[in-house]
C-alpha cells in the first residue's frame, strides 16, 4: 500500500486529503467515490503523516486479530465440504450447509459469502480469493487444483491431509520448544532481579573504597541503573519494537523480502533450516500432486509459488518458472536457482527422461518431509546448547560482577 496526497476541488472549495491505496489511479476512484462531483486536480504519492501511520497501525493490528481462525476448525469444514460434494451435493448447497453447521462465526461469515458469490456465477476458487489470508495460499492451490481436475472431493480430502500435518508439525515444534521458552524468560526474569535487589547494596560498598572497578561489575552497575530508572520504559519499548515489527513484516513488502532474506541466512542456525525445508515440503507436495493430477508442469509451478510465504525462495522460484518456458528442462531450471541438492535434481532428471515426474516429484517432497521431521524431533537436542551458553553467561556475569570487586578489596586490605 502507498499513501496518496489529493487535492480536489468540491464547492468551490480546495481540499486536501491523504489516501492509502495500492496505485494512483486506485487512490482516485477512492476520493471520487467519497467526493461524488468533486473535480480532482491533483493526485501524487507523499508520505503520510505520523498520526495517520498509528491509526492505520491500528486498524491493521485490530483487522489481524480477527482474521486468525483455528487450524482445527478449518480442518473440520474442509473435511465437510470434500465428503458432501464426494457425495454428489452441488458446491452451493454444500457451502450454505457448512455455514450453517459451523461454530466458528468468522468462518460463517467467509463461507455465507462465498455462497453469496457462487450463486453470482463466481467459481470456488474466486470465491475463496478475497480469504487468503484466512486460508492461506495451499488451500486455494488445491481448490484451483480440484477445478482443474473436476475433481474437488479427493483434492480436499488431500487438503484436510495437508492441514493435518501442518497442525502436527506445528504441534510438535511448540512442544520442542516449550522447555527453553519456560527456562530462558525465567533466567531472565531471575537475572533482572538479582541485579535490582542485590547489585544496589554492594553498590554502596564498592563506592565506598574508590576504587577502579572491573568491566563486570560496570555493566552490572549501568544495567541496575537502567532497570531502576527506565524499566517499564524499556519494556514498553520492546513490546512496541516487537509489534511494529511484526506489522512491517506483515503489509511492507520491502521489509518483508528484506527479513525473508535475512531469515533464511546460512548464519541463523536452525531459523534457515526449519523455514527452508517447511517451505520447500510444501511447494514440492502441492507441485507433486498437480503434476500427478495432469496439469502442465507450467501452471503447476505458477500455482505451487502462489503457496510460497518467504519471499526470497518465492524468487528464486519464479525464476524456475520463466527458465521452463524459455524451453529448459526441469531439473536444469532448479539447478541454476541453487534449492535443490545434487541427489534430488537427478531423481527429477530421471522423472522427466522416464515419463514418471510425478512419482520422483513424490519421492522428493517424502525427502523434505523426513528432513523437516527429524528437525522437530532433534529441536531440543540442538537448542540445548544455546539454552545452556546463555545461562552460563548471565551466571558468569553476575558472579563476576559481584565477586571480583572482592576479590580486589581483599587483596587490598592484606596489603
Amino acid at each position: 500500500m502507498k499513501y496518496y496526497g489529493i487535492t480536489l476541488l468540491e464547492k468551490g472549495q480546495r481540499v486536501q486529503e491523504v489516501v492509502k491505496a495500492n496505485d494512483r489511479s486506485v487512490a482516485i476512484q477512492i476520493m471520487k467515490n467519497k467526493h461524488p462531483g468533486a473535480i480532482i486536480v491533483k493526485a501524487v504519492e507523499t508520505s503520510p503523516s505520523a498520526d495517520t501511520m498509528i491509526k492505520d497501525f491500528l486498524e491493521e493490528f485490530k483487522k489481524s486479530a480477527k482474521t486468525k481462525i483455528a487450524i482445527n476448525d478449518k480442518i473440520s469444514t474442509v473435511r465437510q465440504i470434500a465428503v458432501m460434494t464426494g457425495a454428489g451435493i452441488g458446491i452451493n448447497d454444500t457451502l450454505e450447509e457448512v455455514a450453517n453447521t459451523t461454530e466458528n462465526k468468522k468462518l460463517k461469515e467467509i463461507y455465507r459469502n462465498m455462497y453469496n458469490d457462487i450463486n453470482a456465477g463466481h467459481s470456488l476458487s474466486d470465491a475463496m480469493k478475497p480469504y487468503l489470508d484466512q486460508f492461506g495460499h495451499v488451500a486455494y492451490a488445491m481448490t484451483t487444483l480440484g477445478e482443474r481436475t473436476g475433481n474437488i472431493p479427493e483434492a480436499y480430502h488431500k487438503l484436510a491431509d495437508i492441514l493435518e500435518s501442518i497442525r502436527d508439525n506445528t504441534a510438535k515444534f511448540k512442544k520442542a520448544i516449550r522447555t527453553p521458552l519456560i527456562t530462558l524468560p525465567a533466567m531472565a526474569i531471575a537475572f533482572v532481579i538479582l541485579i535490582t535487589v542485590v547489585v544496589p547494596k554492594f553498590r554502596d560498598i564498592f563506592e565506598q573504597f574508590h576504587t577502579e572497578l572491573p568491566l563486570p561489575t560496570i555493566i552490572l552497575l549501568k544495567l541496575e541503573w537502567a532497570f531502576s530508572h527506565y524499566g517499564l520504559l524499556i519494556l514498553a519499548i520492546l513490546v512496541i519494537l516487537v509489534v511494529f515489527v511484526r506489522y512491517l513484516y506483515r503489509y511492507n513488502a520491502a521489509f518483508k523480502y528484506q527479513m525473508d532474506k535475512l531469515l533464511i541466512h546460512p548464519k541463523f542456525y536452525l531459523i534457515n533450516k526449519a523455514i527452508f525445508l517447511s517451505t520447500m515440503h510444501k511447494y514440492n507436495l502441492v507441485f507433486s500432486e498437480l503434476v500427478r493430477s495432469g496439469i502442465p508442469v507450467s501452471e503447476a509451478l505458477e500455482t505451487a509459488v502462489g503457496m510460497v510465504d518467504n519471499e526470497a525462495i518465492k524468487e528464486q522460484l519464479v525464476g524456475v518458472n520463466a527458465n521452463i518456458g524459455r524451453g529448459m528442462a526441469l531439473a536444469d531450471a532448479f539447478e541454476i536457482m541453487g534449492l535443490y541438492e545434487n541427489m534430488l535434481l537427478q531423481m527429477i532428471r530421471a522423472g522427466e527422461s522416464s515419463g514418471q515426474l510425478d512419482a520422483m516429484l513424490e519421492k522428493v517432497t517424502d525427502y523434505y518431509d523426513m528432513k523437516f521431521q527429524d528437525l522437530i524431533d532433534n529441536l531440543a537436542a540442538y537448542i540445548e546448547p544455546i539454552m545452556l551458553f546463555f545461562i552460563a553467561g548471565l551466571v558468569l556475569l553476575m558472579a563476576l560482577g559481584i565477586f571480583m570487586p572482592m576479590w580486589d578489596l581483599g587483596k587490598a586490605v592484606k596489603g
